[in-house]
């Protein structure tokens, strides 16, 4: 009966003939978590500022709103009570709109600053890879021919 040849033996000596280095497999996901908290930090002051702002208007507003309910004695009263409600929830909103504007600019830079970085990170990473394995090939080939040529020469 015939017998199933065992490939195991060769695909082990194809691969080891063909060297991996997983170092930079593990620089890329170094890098690529360190990104990912960077970028998580920034989100998350980003939340905490805007929660911030949402609670400060919103203590301003039912604040207004208390001195709003309030029982006037006079019916003009009331008519200058909203409108003095209405002003000041206007330059509220104005100011609290512009605060979250700065969180947004200020998200917005700090994320483009992270990325050109990380970009030119990994530029500067694979081009290093780049050489490395040029190198690793020149040597091979040499090696090859060499090895090549003592077989002609003998």
């Amino acid at each position: 009966m015939a017998k199933t040849q065992d490939y195991t033996k060769a695909v082990q000596d194809m691969f080891g003939a063909f060297p991996i280095d997983t170092s930079a497999f593990q620089d890329a996901f170094k890098n690529s978590t360190a990104i990912g908290e960077r970028l998580t930090k920034v989100a998350l002051e980003a939340a905490e500022k805007s929660t911030e702002i949402s609670s400060a208007w919103t203590k301003a507003t039912l604040a207004r709103v208390g001195d709003l309910s309030k029982s006037k004695s006079e019916p003009a009263d009331y008519a200058k009570a909203m409108s003095d409600f209405t002003s000041a929830a206007a330059e509220t909103a104005a100011e609290n709109l512009a605060a979250y504007a700065e969180v947004a600019k200020k998200v917005q830079l700090e994320t483009v600053e992270l990325l050109l970085a990380a970009g030119k990170e990994a530029t500067d990473d694979a081009s290093a890879a780049v050489k490395k394995a040029t190198a690793d090939v020149t040597a091979a080939a040499k090696k090859a021919t060499a090895t090549a040529t003592s077989a002609v020469k003998a």
